[in-house]
């Protein structure tokens, strides 16, 4: 059980001697410091357990509600520090949780709750990584009542979510790349008013993320140093508000090509939209959009409708038969790494929060690796030297169709 109040020792001015101090919170929050004028060990700690006793006689029971009384009191309280999918993600969690253990008290709430929704949650036929991502948000909710003194203890804190076993991380190849591009060009012919080969370019040269693409403005592109600014936005007139996810604001390379096509799409976009990536009449839609009701951050995470049906049109324009925008993201990662950027500076340039994030989830094994890992095999079967089948390739092994002239580029 949790001390309420904590003995200390307080040394003399002159060092020389000390007496017995306690530290406690009052029922209304304010802290109290007491001097018990003494060094007697035993009589202070005497002191300490009247104290005790005193504290937790006037302490009220921990508050006593129904299960979705006390998860929406939690959404309440943490309503605007989280991003609003995050929260709404919580609070599907919160009801399925409801949905399998019955709307009971909350202090009732035990270990084998958590087990039974798991088996609820793989019953209806969820992934393994659904379920994980579920138990995370229930337990952080739990988590945060404890440190509120909602609740004695935390019901689920040794709870073990399923294992998850990690999925095939899916990158494009140069000549996918390249195709994308081409066919990223033909759907901008037929009246696409999204600068698409500009915005697949970007990500294959940056490593950003969607949202950050589409909330980019001219105000963040550096064309003199060829680097674009990652950064939130406010509330203004000509911007709405955003927010990066993990809040990392980051600064990214932009290659030779990026820049020229940001200089062309630059010349061409008329006065009044200070953003690269969203169309004019888009812009102007959510403009009336705002000024004839409230803008939030969650409506403002789409400033393009429609994103993955337009990128999806693409991708089959270029024969590619899976994949997503996603996957450029990865694309660019696995690339930095490949070209021998460490993995802690792939990790702040990618924006997140932790290097495990990077390796699970970004870092593919690329097809030249899977190459040279077979010709050493070989070569050692074969009694060769696995240094010389494994040397750096020199200029003349480069191809031609694809240079590349920083570790961020990938297409011609």
């Amino acid at each position: 059980m949790k001390k309420l109040v904590r003995l200390r020792m307080r040394p003399s001015r002159d060092g020389k001697s000390f007496r017995y101090m306690l530290d406690y919170v009052d029922q209304d929050g304010r802290r109290h410091q007491l001097s018990l004028s003494h060094a007697d060990k035993r009589r202070a700690e005497r002191q300490r357990y009247e104290k005790e006793l005193e504290l937790r006689m006037n302490v009220a029971e921990p508050i006593s509600m129904k299960l979705s009384d006390f998860f929406r009191d939690s959404l309440v309280r943490t309503k605007g520090q989280v991003r609003a999918t995050s929260l709404g993600e919580t609070k599907r969690s919160m009801k399925d949780f409801v949905d399998c253990i019955g709307d009971i008290d909350v202090q009732e709430v035990r270990y084998e709750h958590g087990e039974r929704f798991i088996q609820y949650c793989l019953d209806r036929k969820l992934s393994a990584g659904t379920v994980a991502k579920k138990i995370k948000h229930l337990k952080r909710v739990f988590q945060l009542a404890e440190d509120r003194d909602q609740l004695d203890c935390h019901p689920l804190r040794r709870l073990k979510p399923p294992k998850v076993a990690k999925g095939k991380i899916r990158v494009f190849t140069d000549q996918e790349c390249h195709n994308l591009c081409r066919a990223a060009q033909q759907y901008e012919e037929k009246g696409s008013p999204v600068r698409w080969e500009l915005l697949i370019r970007m990500c294959l040269a940056t490593g950003m993320r969607r949202g950050e693409l589409m909330n980019t403005t001219w105000r963040n592109i550096d064309f003199a140093n060829m680097t674009v600014d990652v950064s939130p936005k406010k509330d203004r007139i000509d911007t709405w508000e955003w927010h990066i996810k993990d809040t990392d604001r980051r600064t990214l390379p932009l290659t030779a090509d990026s820049v020229k096509l940001l200089v062309e799409h630059q010349m061409s976009q008329p006065e009044g939209n200070p953003y690269v990536f969203v169309p004019v009449a888009r812009y102007d839609r959510i403009q009336e959009y705002r000024r004839s009701r409230e803008w939030t951050v969650d409506k403002g995470r789409s400033p393009l409708s429609k994103f993955c049906d337009h990128f999806n049109k693409i991708r089959q324009l270029a024969g590619i038969e899976v994949g997503t925008f996603h996957d450029l993201r990865r694309t660019c990662l696995t690339n930095w790494v490949t070209q021998g950027l460490s993995l802690h500076e792939v990790k702040e340039l990618a924006g997140h929060a932790s290097i495990e994030t990077t390796e699970r989830f970004y870092l593919a094994v690329r097809k030249d690796v899977v190459d040279r890992a077979r010709a050493a095999s070989e070569a050692s079967r074969k009694g060769e030297s696995v240094a010389r089948v494994l040397r750096a390739p020199d200029e003349s092994d480069k191809i031609e169709e694809l240079p590349r002239t920083s570790a961020a580029k990938t297409m011609p």
